[in-house]
Formats: C-alpha cells, structure tokens, sequence
C-alpha cells in the first residue's frame, strides 16, 4: 500500500513539474483565458532590447534627501507620461539621478522631456490659472476623518489672496492642478477658502496622495541637472545580447542536467527534475515581483543554478558516505539529508547576506544581479530541501531507486 502510495504521488510529482515548466516556456490557451510565456512576462533591461542610459548630475551644492526625491518623482511622473514602461529612475550617489529607457532611442527628445524645470499651475473652469508653484508653501498627504486619503494644501500669502478669490468664484465648480500638460488631480470646490489651508481629496490610495503632494509642493525641479552621460544601446545589439545570452543558458543548464545524470544516476534523475522546477520557479518569481532582467541578471541567475546543484551535491555525497558504511538506503537517505543540512544553509546563508549588502550598496547593473542572486539562492534552498527529498524519498518507497549501485556505491 505504501509503495502505491509513493508511485502514485511521485509520478503527480513528476507530472505538476512538468506542466509548470511547458506552461513558464510555451504558455497555453484556454478560451479566452491565456497563460503567457516567461519570454512574454518577464520585463528585459535596457541592455537586452535598447534605449537610452542618462546619467544627470545636479548642479551646485549637494541636495538634501527629499529634494533628490522629489525631483526624482517628477522625473518619472514625466517619463511615464512619454508611455515608456519599464524606466528606471534612481538615485546614484549623492548628487546623480541614473534614468534608463528601454525601448527609446531619440536622446535629445529624453533630455528636453526629463531635464526641463517644469510648470504647476492651478486652472479654473474658464481656463485661467489661478496659482503656480510659486503660491505653493507646502502639500502633504494624510488619511482623513473618514481613514480617506487626502491631501493637505497650505499656500504663502500670496497664493492665500488669489485663492480665496477664486474659490469664492467657483464654489461648486472645479479646480484643476496641472503639471506641465498633466492633470494630477481635479478637486470641485466645496467652501471659500480664505486661511490658505486647503483639503483635497479624490485620491484612491495614500501612496498616490503623497506622490501628487510631492510634486505639488516641488512645483518643479526643486533643481538644476546637467546630462554627463548618454549612452545609447541599438536595438539590434540587445537582440543579439540577449541571444547569446539565452543560448549560454540552455548550453550550461544541459552540462549541468547532463553531469547529474552521468555522476549520479539515478539520483541524478531526481536532481535534474528538482533543478527543473527550480528554474521555472526563479523565472516564476522575477515574473510575480515584476522585475526587469538584465545581462547581468542573467548571469546571476546562471551562477545560481550551480549553487542549486551544489546543494544537491553535498546531500548526495552524504548519502554515498553513509552507504559506505553498511547502512540501508533509506536510512542512508534520511541521515544524509539530515547531516548536509548544516552545510547548505551556511554556504547559502553567507551567499544571501553579500548579495543582500550588493543590492542595497550597488546601483544599475549590480543591483540586478544581487537581486537575481538573492532570488534564485532562496529558492535553491527550497527545491533541494524539499522537493529533491520528497522525490528521492518517494523513489526509495516505490523501489524505483533499491541498489546502491544507484547511487554509484558499490559493495563488496
């Protein structure tokens, strides 16, 4: 009953990995419902497809933490509003914003959209502004008596005087907020508002309240940024990168699946379903958490494949020692789990904690590649910890694995 039981569920085992992995590659239709492929879901970085690296550096002094923000945030709301997905807007030192464009190739057009000083206006129905960013003291977000997200506007004294004019004038009527040619939001007016303290709501989420007060109370680049490099990536050269790249892939995936094989065997076996499902669940997760893979996250998703081997590596070696010692199969496979555990989690513990110090130190491509690293160690650990031992548990049980010739021990 129980060698059923372990054929039954090795062979679900055996069957779910492989669906998984048809559908992260090939994707698959069910009416009108589709499941897409990795290729499809996954973002590629801007060395992958092209575009367009700009490295600005902000002129004169070194700005504070909320202003590089603020001018950050400005930088993407106008970016996205180009409809370019996939941009990256970050900090790089002290004094850089690093901007990356996937997909675009008109530098002059980048540089006029993101370094322009920018223009906040407040326009009337009858298409008159009303205030700029210069009546603006200060805009913060809050939730609301009603645990709504609101807005806190507070304007100087000159924007004090306009604004009460003009809510007095359009009570009932709205009042729309621009920045440059983008509405950020469009409140009715509901009273006459003659303290300069204003409440605006409309808001879905407090994260979108604080990115709108941001750029309200920045009016405009809070300051001046200079292009000091523009790099410009064709087309044609991420294509081939990416070829190249993928093809190294398969080429190091197959060595390794082949050695396991060779090397091992029969366990061999179980580790390459292991290190299959594996690679479908890393592919999985950059999908899920919307990552954007670069060449040199490809890398460390390679590197990480060997560390999964690795893992299995050691938990095989055990089993052989503990054979060599007359012990069964089973109880060889239970102490061998059991005594390659220490050493797993520290070669992969010590892994995760550089690359989680590169992810938060590094910029650009290093971050990539911490963060591919990071991902894919985690999930080594899993699919050694448990799926490879549920398989080769299950494979003892049903007696598909029985000799230690299996394992490539033999006894005299």
């Amino acid at each position: 009953m129980k060698k059923k039981k372990s054929t039954i569920l090795f062979l679900v085992s055996v069957f779910v990995v492989g669906l998984l992995a048809f559908t992260g590659f090939h994707g698959f239709t069910i009416g009108d419902y589709r499941v897409k492929p990795f290729t499809q879901t996954i973002n590629k970085g801007l060395d992958i497809q092209g575009g367009i690296s700009v490295l600005e550096e902000v002129q004169g002094a070194k700005p504070d933490i909320k202003t590089l923000d603020r001018a950050i945030e400005l930088i993407s709301m106008r970016v996205n509003k180009m409809g370019i997905s996939e941009t990256l807007v970050a900090k790089e030192g002290d004094k850089r914003i690093r901007i990356e464009i996937p997909g675009k190739f008109d530098s002059k057009e980048i540089l006029d959209t993101v370094a322009k000083s920018g223009e906040l206006k407040f326009v009337g129905p009858d298409k008159v502004t009303i205030l700029t960013g210069k009546d603006v003291k200060d805009a913060t977000a809050s939730l609301g008596e009603d645990n709504k997200p609101t807005i806190n506007l507070e304007l100087n004294d000159s924007g004090k005087t306009k604004f009460a004019v003009a809510t007095q004038k359009f009570i009932g009527k709205p009042i729309t907020i621009y920045m440059d040619s983008e509405v950020l939001t469009s409140p009715t007016v509901q009273a006459v508002i003659s303290d300069g303290k204003a409440v605006i709501t409309g808001s879905e989420t407090l994260a979108e309240a604080t990115t709108q007060s941001q750029i309200i109370k920045s009016g405009a680049l809070p300051v001046t940024l200079k292009a000091v490099s523009v790099k410009t990536v064709g087309a044609t050269l991420g294509e081939a990168a990416m070829a190249q790249s993928m093809k190294a892939g398969v080429v190091a995936i197959l060595f390794v699946f082949l050695f396991m094989l060779l090397y091992y065997r029969a366990p061999g076996v179980i580790a390459n379903i292991s290190l299959l499902l594996y690679v479908v669940l890393v592919l999985g997760a950059f999908s899920a958490i919307n990552a954007t893979l670069t060449l040199s996250g490809i890398a460390g998703f390679l590197l990480t494949i060997g560390m999964a081997v690795d893992a299995n590596v050691l938990i095989f070696e055990r089993i052989r020692e503990e054979l060599k010692t007359g012990k069964s199969i089973k109880s060889s496979v239970h102490a061998g789990f059991h005594r390659a555990l220490p050493s797993i989690l520290d070669s992969n513990i010590t892994t995760i904690v550089a690359g989680l110090v590169l992810y938060m130190m590094g910029t650009g491509a290093v971050k990539g590649f911490a963060l591919t690293l990071v991902i894919g160690v985690i999930i080594s650990i899993f699919t050694a910890l448990t799926c490879t031992k549920f398989l080769l548990k299950s494979a003892v049980e049903m007696g598909l694995i029985s000799k230690t010739s299996h394992f490539g021990v033999k006894r005299g």
